[in-house]
């Protein structure tokens, strides 16, 4: 069954607002149930900016 358009346009904003306030997208995927690729893409559709790949773990490659 699926979500009505009012249930699905409240979802983005809280995922938006999330996102927005530093939670990661596996997170988000994690907390709501919702696969990683569902999530990416409401955030998208919402018109979020995305930041890059790679959190606070990321590191550069040593030479």
């Amino acid at each position: 069954m699926r979500k009505s358009k009012k249930t699905r346009d409240q979802l983005m904003r809280e995922l938006r607002n999330a996102y927005e306030g530093g939670a990661s997208i596996r997170n988000l995927a994690a907390t709501t149930g919702r696969s990683y690729g569902s999530v990416h893409s409401m955030l998208r559709e919402s018109g979020t900016t995305m930041r890059s790949r790679g959190g606070p773990n990321h590191r550069a490659r040593p030479r």
